[in-house]
């Protein structure tokens, strides 16, 4: 390989030698245009492409910055340049238009198909729309079938010719086809709907929602939001079933944990609430007119002892007038007849006398102007408690034990509760549940018996089962008693015997051996020459021997004696 490199480059020198100037400058220029194409290439694929989710640039700034939120929370790379927003890919940039269109997030002045379109001199007005009708078709189409659990669409557009006057121009039309996924909600979410709406009314100018058609693959229309307001109803309905169950829910729980800490949670087991709630909404606006409180009510008197007043004067004036002179008839201008009556016109140039008195009061009243909106508002509460007393069962003063009766049951007890504590129940439970009687609430606290037959025999079995294994341990420890007295006793009696038999073996050895004796000393003293077996001898030194060892080690004897015993 190295003798290969060796002759290329060899032939490499000898040609350059060969070569002109001009060839080796133009070899040079090649080489030297090579690198810069490679290093040019280089750049230009290690630069991040970036593409636009807005053609159009919004100098909104507020706007752009709350975009960029939205889209960070999707957990999307995204940067503004220039009034732009741009993402990664292409196909993120689809996902974020749909998603920004869906939540009406886009800027006001943006316009998403600006650029679309370039018109040259040739083209006429009739060209023009029908590129912008196919384009706007093929765009809006990849727009839609970029939703998720979209798997095609089908758009058609009509854009009609304008028209000399308003009033006969035709209206513009859309009808979509969308397929979706066998597992797709979409078709019933009218969120998704709403939104796939807008993104269609926002790309086609001129088309209302009204000549918008949206329907799946069977046909059927799914923007008629109008003919969804039974559904919107039945839902609204559910919603405040619900609110009304969780409110049901959390005062039967809060109630139940006050009365099982006072009552025990064995005797307060059965509750029922039912929440009546108004969810109409209502606005009222009234002038409510009341007494001046002239004196607080006093919580500490056991009578209503306040005060009030209908009206409070604020200033007053009395006025007395005196008149004392001739009488006069006033007959209106000159040369005119009066009006006076003839009783009066008698009395003319009566010389008389008038006195007018009057009083003039200013009063202030009490006045509140009220303005709310009433949604939702409770309108009636229900609530029923049942209560249990105690039971209890009769003992035997002497044994402290139950009572059993014929029937092999306890003698029960029940004490019920005294009206005293009901009354006090009540008032409890109407204070925790915020009784309110103009509402019409309803609180009712029972003492109703619980059947508590299956629990009063479970403790009978139990008593009875208790009773029973303390007679059965009774009787086992008599006999394993009994069996211990036998043992001992036969062990004792077997030990008597045992040394009954050995005193009699030894009584039987012993004149045995005194027999023997004698018998020799007999020999001995007639002068007879006694000859001993070997085996006598033996016995004579075992017997000897043991003795000497008795002697010497008398426990060592005594064990080994007991162990013969005890193997024999």
């Amino acid at each position: 390989m190295n003798e290969w490199l060796k002759k290329v480059f060899g032939k490499l020198k000898d040609l350059w030698k060969k070569w002109k100037p001009v060839q080796k400058i133009i070899v040079i220029a090649i080489i030297i245009a090579v690198i810069a194409a490679i290093i040019v290439a280089a750049s230009l694929s290690s630069k991040t492409t970036a593409v636009r989710v807005f053609n159009s640039q919004s100098q909104d700034t507020q706007q752009l910055n709350r975009i960029l939120d939205r889209i960070s929370r999707e957990h999307v790379e995204a940067y503004t340049d220039n009034g732009y927003i741009y993402v990664n890919d292409q196909a993120t940039a689809t996902r974020m238009f749909d998603l920004l269109v869906q939540e009406g997030m886009l800027p006001s002045d943006v316009d998403p198909w600006e650029g679309y379109f370039n018109r040259s001199w040739s083209t006429t007005d009739a060209d023009q729309n029908v590129k912008l009708k196919v384009n706007i078709q093929k765009q809006l189409k990849q727009h839609i079938e970029s939703i998720s659990d979209i798997t095609s669409a089908s758009v058609d557009i009509v854009l009609p010719e304008r028209g000399l006057f308003t009033g006969s121009q035709d209206p513009v039309s859309a009808s979509v086809i969308i397929r979706t996924t066998s597992q797709s909600n979409l078709l019933q979410d009218r969120k998704r709907i709403q939104g796939i709406q807008r993104l269609i009314l926002s790309a086609i100018e001129g088309l209302k929602a009204e000549n918008l058609i949206i329907s799946d693959s069977d046909g059927n229309q799914i923007n008629d939001f109008e003919g969804m307001a039974e559904s919107d109803r039945l839902d609204l309905v559910k919603k405040q079933q619900k609110i009304i169950q969780q409110e049901e829910v959390r005062l039967r729980a809060e109630i139940l944990k006050t009365f099982q800490r006072t009552y025990t949670e064995d005797r307060c087991r059965d509750m029922n609430i039912r929440v009546e709630m108004d969810f109409s909404q209502r606005s009222r606006e009234a002038t409510e007119y009341h007494p001046i409180t002239i004196r607080e009510d006093n919580p500490d008197t056991p009578y209503d002892d306040s005060e009030f007043r209908d009206t409070l004067p604020i200033s007053s004036s009395t006025v007395t007038r005196v008149w004392e002179g001739t009488g006069y008839n006033p007959e209106g201008p000159a040369g005119v007849e009066g009006q006076t009556p003839p009783v009066y016109s008698d009395m003319s140039n009566v010389i008389g006398s008038s006195t007018e008195t009057g009083v003039v009061q200013n009063n202030v009243i009490n006045s509140e102007q009220i303005s709310e909106v009433l949604s939702p508002k409770m309108e009636r509460l229900s609530v029923s408690l049942n209560l249990d007393g105690k039971w209890s069962y009769s003992t035997d003063p002497k044994t402290g034990k139950p009572v059993v009766q014929d029937d092999g049951h306890f003698q029960w007890n029940y004490t019920a509760l005294t009206p005293n504590d009901l009354t006090q129940a009540e008032e409890l439970l109407k204070g925790a549940v915020g009784y309110l009687r103009s509402r019409g609430d309803t609180v009712v606290v029972t003492n109703i018996q619980y059947d508590r037959d299956a629990e009063h025999l479970d403790i009978e079995n139990a008593f009875f089962a208790k009773e029973q294994r303390k007679k059965t341990i009774i009787l086992v420890l008599i006999s394993v008693l009994v069996v211990l007295i036998g043992f001992v006793l036969f062990k004792i009696i077997s030990r008597e015997l045992e040394r009954r038999r050995r005193l009699r073996e030894e009584e039987l050895l012993r004149k045995q051996q005194a027999a023997r004796e004698a018998a020799l000393w007999e020999a001995k003293d007639e002068g007879m020459e006694v000859t001993m077996s070997v085996e006598e001898t033996r016995r004579m030194e075992l017997q000897e021997n043991a003795i000497t060892m008795a002697k010497e080690h008398p426990e060592d004897v005594a064990m080994l004696i007991r162990t013969w015993l005890m193997e024999e």
